[in-house]
């Protein structure tokens, strides 16, 4: 039965979320339970093109993200695939309605990374757009569950969340990107000289992301608002971990909350979950 194997994708999917994010994983863990799957899957497929160009060093990495890219078109137009990562994708882009232009904008932003290596303003926006905005997008298209008049009015501060966690991540890898894969993504900055000045810059546009995002969480539905406030309280306090830690450390040392915090974190925010203290 096709099920089986639908089922068997999804599984792939989640175990994918599992072993690179703790984090995501655990706020997938507090979504309504109907909103698992398609959140594993969304990730599953960010993650896998994500890695061809960060991680698979010693390949062809433009043709390996050429031939993932003609895949998931092929996999969105035939409703099947045997890739299980592109097979429970395309069954979620199909019954969520998410439009391949934020599918196209995602790509464009992988492609990026396999020739830029280091951004204009215009260039850094327009890969923030692609790389976390559009995939803020997708999940809220999950989230609202085609209600289409709720999608629009969350549609910009889901932007700013996805926002949010890529430059927080960027902060938070700033030594790898700069010294393994020799990518400077925010724009201005002299990473050989990086200053206090600079990472303060850097931090005040953050803090507009977070500030937006918060707004449309509150009026997210139940079943979804839950599990993201719970990614954005983590973020949040990864956020101010880095923000306390000075410049020139933050360029040297990869700042992390350990998973025994984590757990904490997420207990904390449940509480502020449950006494409305978003």
């Amino acid at each position: 039965m096709k099920k089986l194997f639908d089922d068997v994708s999804f599984a792939c999917s989640k175990l994918t979320t599992t072993a690179y994010s703790t984090s995501f994983s655990l706020g997938i863990r507090f979504l309504g339970k109907k909103l698992h799957d398609p959140i594993y899957a969304i990730y599953g497929f960010v993650r896998f093109a994500d890695e061809i160009v960060d991680s698979f060093h010693g390949h062809d990495k433009e043709v390996l993200l050429n031939e993932f890219k003609q895949e998931t078109w092929k996999a969105i137009e035939k409703g099947i695939s045997l890739n299980p990562i592109l097979n429970c994708f395309q069954s979620v882009v199909t019954r969520y309605g998410i439009e391949r232009d934020l599918i196209d904008r995602f790509f464009d932003s992988m492609e990026a990374d396999l020739s830029v290596t280091a951004h204009s303003k215009a260039s850094y926006d327009q890969y923030i757009l692609g790389s976390a905005e559009v995939v803020g997008l997708m999940c809220l298209r999950v989230f609202t569950n085609n209600d289409r008049s709720l999608f629009e009015e969350l549609k910009q501060p889901a932007m700013k969340l996805g926002s949010a966690f890529q430059k927080v991540n960027f902060l938070r890898d700033i030594n790898a990107d700069y010294t393994i894969l020799g990518r400077t993504y925010f724009p201005g900055v002299n990473f050989d000289t990086f200053t206090s000045r600079d990472k303060e810059q850097i931090q005040a546009d953050i803090e507009k992301d977070f500030e937006a995002a918060l707004a449309g969480i509150r009026k997210l539905p139940l079943t979804s608002r839950k599990g993201v406030y719970l990614a954005y309280f983590y973020y949040r306090k990864l956020f101010m971990l880095i923000k306390n830690t000075p410049a020139e450390m933050v360029m040297n040392v990869r700042i992390r909350i350990p998973n025994y915090r984590k757990i904490s974190l997420m207990c904390q925010s449940m509480l502020r979950h449950q006494l409305n203290m978003l």
